[in-house]
């Protein structure tokens, strides 16, 4: 697998929870309560977390999905004429140059709802990296009141979500870098939540969130950016976890699955 830190971040931001939820097992994807939209959580590299999304969304027929993996220029690619091809999917996307885990794992999704319009919920890397100097309303643009980043976060949600950072960064990142992920952090949240905006709104939805257990939390992640941006939409949070989370998870479901097998994350960050 490519980037085990990727997956290890994932873990440890779900760690840090907030609110309730309800668990359910495996059969209760494929009859999740009605919404305008379903964020569907990961831990990045688990091929079972792909699997039981790739299971919700067959059932859930969404008229678009969001990826948090794809770009908007990438999601462009996803074409009837590659679509049903994972190779040629594959190639099409520069899979191999993401970053991200075995595009086998992610291909199924994809195949889940043939007819579902795919929209990118990632920004360039460049403008993510800007956001850790200048901040995320700076390089989100004159919308970003609308989307909750004009505002500072209330001092103990700044302090947990830099805790997470640290602890998803195997606790090797310097202090003062802290503030700039969490705004990273906060970016990523409403730029997925703005491509949701627009897929509700050119598709009627229901809408299909692929994304980290991090960005599928309710009271910091996609849904809080929604809940600024459409307080109308409905949103249903499902994580996905390989240890029971603890009793005040801030998703509306969860479900728990057998851990995946990866090399240690912080490996290199020890020195011998």
């Amino acid at each position: 697998m490519r980037h085990p830190i990727r997956a290890f971040a994932a873990i440890a931001l779900a760690a840090a929870t907030a609110a309730g939820a309800d668990q359910i097992g495996p059969e209760g994807l494929v009859r999740l309560p009605a919404a305008d939209v379903v964020v569907l959580g990961e831990v990045h590299d688990n091929p079972d977390h792909h699997g039981n999304q790739a299971a919700a969304v067959a059932a859930l027929e969404p008229a678009a999905i969001v990826f948090e993996m794809l770009t908007a220029e990438q999601a462009a690619r996803v074409t009837d004429g590659v679509r049903g091809d994972a190779d040629a999917l594959e190639s099409a996307l520069d899979w191999e140059a993401s970053g991200w885990p075995d595009f086998d794992m992610y291909h199924p999704i994809f195949a889940a709802a043939p007819r579902a319009a795919v929209y990118g919920g990632a920004l360039p890397r460049g403008d993510v990296r800007r956001a850790i100097g200048e901040g995320a309303a700076a390089v989100f643009g004159p919308d970003a009141a609308s989307y909750g980043l004009a505002d500072p976060l209330p001092a103990d949600q700044q302090a947990t979500r830099e805790e997470g950072q640290q602890a998803a960064h195997c606790n090797a990142l310097p202090p003062e870098m802290l503030p700039g992920m969490v705004e990273a952090q906060r970016l990523r949240d409403a730029a997925m939540a703005r491509a949701v905006v627009r897929a509700l709104d050119e598709t009627g939805g229901p809408v299909a969130v692929i994304t980290g257990n991090g960005h599928a939390r309710t009271d910091w992640g996609i849904a809080a950016a929604l809940g600024h941006a459409m307080p109308g939409a409905s949103v249903l949070a499902l994580g996905q976890f390989e240890e029971s989370p603890r009793a005040d998870a801030p998703y509306d479901l969860w479900l728990v699955t057998e851990p995946a097998e990866r090399s240690d994350p912080c490996a290199a960050f020890r020195s011998d």
